[in-house]
């Protein structure tokens, strides 16, 4: 044997079983086909969202939660509908346990911390027991996923149980009375920055054994063909243009090397892509599109200029906003609101979007609570393809129709949309559903704060049918992308991580943790995620198949 254990992939869920493959005095070999500064995967770009429940930083916001609230969320939004579904449920069971226990008082002994403010991502907006978290609870590492990355790159880095071998692809799996023996490719060094696409050359074959091995390759987001050929048949035709929201080595190769040693993968056409991606202006993977994360004041409409219905608003219902797009044959969609609302609501997701937090740099941060959008903002209404500002209605739908090359945005129509939305708005009360809820968002102190602008008028109301941007203008569009991301099915595993056959029977020596597995018995998020449960699930299903795999060969 070469090692104890194999773990296949070195994004957080590998990083997080070897670190407790080695605690266990387990010696590891952790394989993964991109060049040493990409260790840490998609993790190392994201936000650094963490869904967790009745935490001091929610009591703190005067935010009442608990775990069967979180469990009832859960279970509203995931739908879980298929026999294929057994281990899935019973993950959800586990990770949203976990999640309203140690899982802050664990990252909290490794050094993590999080910003003050909980954020409120995945609103729902529609009846109980339906999809969304009734409270806050994405709570931002503080460091964003750099931050959540290190801790585990601290604990395996210099480990005399740990030989981490980069550019090493495995193509093969094999498994036997002796263990598990592990084929791939050793490929070319490559000096390619962190993220962006690094040659294929093979350098030469490799081969190792060991007794067990962890699979923790991640989804399939990066690799548009597989996105296509499982996309779900009730969202419509996938659309002619998608961005692409991870790195290229995101491919799903490892899902087929699995499945051809025996694994089983379940809940294949189940996907999580966002409807409100953009181009980015300093792309480093192929396609790279950046995630707005919205406030929920900006009136969203599709391609053709009609509003997305309830309760389809910005923040409340990714997926669902998703294939309403899709569903009519668009490939976009658009926000429109002003200047003064993308200051206050516009976000983008992923670390390097977010230099403030992600360089715990508090006097940047301060800023944020000051009028105006944050600098990475403001360099994409600079830069970005899909930004337009104007001072008037006529102008501003010009310009959306000559970005799109069509005429399908009718300046009347998108004119009295918006002066329907400020009348509710002025009348302080209104029964518009977006108006009301954005009014009931900012009784939380958090949203009110930072994430939810005053209510106002987008047009000047001295000027009625002019079309005139107001005090809070210029008018901004912003044409939204499908953004791939993430697999939500993957390799069944039962509740220790170890991957299951057809039969329902362990395949010997094999677990998987993260996005390959579901981030968890091969969908622990059902049809729906609530956010913050990506990075969370890989922190879970990696401590989960690391222990468990060292019980195993010990």
């Amino acid at each position: 044997m070469d090692a104890d254990v194999i773990v296949i992939g070195a994004g957080l869920s590998g990083l997080v079983a070897t670190a407790e493959l080695a605690a266990a005095g387990r010696s590891v070999i952790l394989l993964d086909g991109e060049p040493a500064q990409s260790l840490g995967g998609q993790a190392y770009w994201s936000f650094g969202g963490l869904f967790m429940v009745d935490t001091p930083e929610q009591r703190r916001m005067r935010v009442k939660d608990s775990a069967a609230l979180a469990l009832a969320d859960w279970m509203g939004s995931a739908g879980f509908d298929s026999p294929s579904d057994y281990w899935p449920r019973r993950w959800a069971e586990a990770y949203v346990s976990f999640a309203s226990g140690e899982l802050r008082s664990w990252l909290y002994g490794l050094g993590v911390r999080w910003f003050p403010v909980v954020q409120w991502a995945e609103r729902g907006g529609g009846p109980i027991p339906g999809h969304g978290n009734s409270v806050p609870r994405f709570h931002i590492t503080w460091g964003t996923g750099p931050a959540l990355v290190q801790p585990f790159l601290d604990r395996i880095r210099g480990n005399d149980r740990v030989r981490i071998l980069n550019r090493h692809k495995v193509s093969g799996l094999e498994t036997g009375p002796d263990g598990v023996r592990v084929n791939g490719q050793v490929l070319l060094a490559s000096t390619v920055p962190r993220g962006a696409r690094s040659p294929d050359g093979v350098a030469r074959d490799f081969s190792f054994s060991a007794s067990a091995v962890i699979i923790s390759s991640g989804g399939i987001g990066g690799n548009v063909d597989l996105v296509r050929k499982y996309w779900p048949a009730d969202w419509g035709r996938p659309p002619e243009k998608m961005i692409i929201g991870v790195p290229d080595f995101v491919d799903g190769s490892m899902l087929q090397v699995a499945e051809q040693a025996g694994g089983r993968v379940i809940n294949r056409t189940r996907m999580w892509h966002y409807p409100e991606g953009v181009i980015n202006h300093a792309p480093i993977w192929t396609e790279h599109g950046i995630r707005i994360l919205p406030g929920p004041s900006a009136l969203w409409v599709d391609a053709h200029g009609e509003r997305l219905p309830f309760p389809l608003y910005p923040g409340f219902d990714a997926l669902g906003a998703l294939r309403h797009i899709t569903s009519r044959g668009d490939d976009h969609s658009w926000f429109v609101l002003d200047l003064e609302t993308v200051g206050k609501e516009l976000a983008l997701s992923g670390s390097e979007q977010n230099a403030d937090l992600t360089g715990k740099d508090i006097r940047q941060l301060s800023t944020r609570v000051r009028p105006g959008p944050t600098p990475e903002v403001q360099a994409f209404l600079r830069r970005g393809a899909d930004f337009v500002t104007a001072g008037s209605v006529d102008d501003l739908v010009a310009r959306m129709n000559k970005l799109t090359g069509t005429d399908h945005i009718d300046a009347d129509r998108l004119r009295q949309l918006i002066e329907l939305r400020d009348q509710q708005v002025v009348s302080g009360l209104g029964k518009d559903p977006q108006v009301t809820a954005t009014a009931a968002a900012r009784r939380y102190l958090g949203d009110r704060l930072s994430r939810v602008a005053t209510p106002h008028p987008y047009l000047d109301p001295r000027r009625p049918g002019a079309g005139i941007a107001g005090t809070g203008g210029p008018l901004v569009a912003v044409r939204l992308h499908v953004l791939t991301r993430k697999t939500l099915g993957g390799l069944e595993t039962d509740l220790d991580g170890r991957v299951l056959t057809a039969d329902g029977s362990p395949l010997p020596g094999v677990y998987a943790a993260g996005e390959v597995s579901g981030f968890g018995g091969g969908g622990v998020h059902g049809y729906r995620s609530l956010e913050g449960t990506f990075l969370g699930g890989c922190l879970f299903s990696g401590r989960v198949a690391g222990q468990a795999a060292a019980a195993a060969v010990g």
